[in-house]
């Protein structure tokens, strides 16, 4: 069950907000998607519940049909490009990426081209030319040849560089435990990262907070704690959950402090 009180910091922080006149933004991101799940229901139905935007990151190379016909059916749900099979090609010691290392170039970037053109086709009304790398890694070397693919944004982890060759969506808090129990991370430890980014939009950036998560390894204590995300925020008058394609319009306006 969902302690009460574990909450209490992040709302301290929104009432602050809303003492100042100001309104976060936040919005949600989830990764790995490549067809109807029952944990893929789950989440949508949590999201659509509490008027959440949901951005799904596509897997290209595995997906088909069946996810585009179920979601014809969602109104508030985007697609966004999950890089091509999600397929490791760093070597042994290296951390886990698809785009880029060993690869030539012209093959990873016609795997992109790929995986962008399918999306557009699949999923016309809900397609957003946004790359989602697989584990949030890009060989640098990659990005500046990605407008010429027709993708408008990346889409990473942590907070935005000013330096980026092209704009950022970016999330911030993932909510799951990956070098752990691979389930949902502890909700205090949760609720500190959201107040935390929070402080820094107060005084600096006005990037958006994205969410992470990955519906098909989602225990517990993963929907738990998104069901109490969106049960304290929904209502907050200093939160605003907003869409990809929303944000995408004011990516360039952005104050990054990174």
């Amino acid at each position: 069950m969902t302690d009460g009180m574990a909450w209490d910091p992040l709302r301290r922080e929104l009432d602050r907000w809303q003492a100042a006149g100001r309104v976060a933004r936040f919005w949600l991101r989830d990764d790995d998607a490549v067809e109807p799940t029952l944990a893929l229901e789950m989440l949508m139905a949590l999201a659509g519940e509490n008027e959440v935007p949901l951005m799904l990151a596509v897997i290209p190379g595995l997906t088909g049909e069946a996810l585009a016909v179920r979601l014809g059916e969602e109104a508030d749900v985007a697609v966004a490009v999950h890089g091509w099979s999600h397929k490791n090609h760093a070597g042994l010691k290296a951390k886990k990426q698809e785009l880029g290392g060993a690869r030539p170039t012209e093959v990873v970037l016609g795997e992109l081209g790929e995986g962008f053109r399918l999306l557009e086709r699949l999923h016309p009304a809900r397609f957003l030319p946004v790359l989602v790398p697989p584990w949030n890694r890009i060989d640098a070397a990659l990005i500046p040849a990605l407008p010429a693919l027709g993708f408008a944004a990346l889409s990473v982890y942590g907070r935005a560089k000013q330096d980026s060759p092209m704009p950022l969506l970016n999330t911030h808090v993932d909510i799951i435990d990956w070098h752990g129990t691979r389930g949902g991370r502890g909700e205090a430890e949760l609720v500190a990262e959201l107040v935390a980014e929070l402080r820094d939009r107060f005084v600096g950036s006005d990037e958006p907070i994205g969410v992470l998560t990955h519906h098909l390894v989602h225990d517990a204590a993963a929907w738990d704690f998104l069901s109490a995300l969106f049960a304290v925020t929904g209502g907050h008058p200093a939160v605003r959950w907003s869409s990809a394609s929303e944000l995408l319009g004011r990516v360039d306006s952005w104050d990054s402090q990174v």
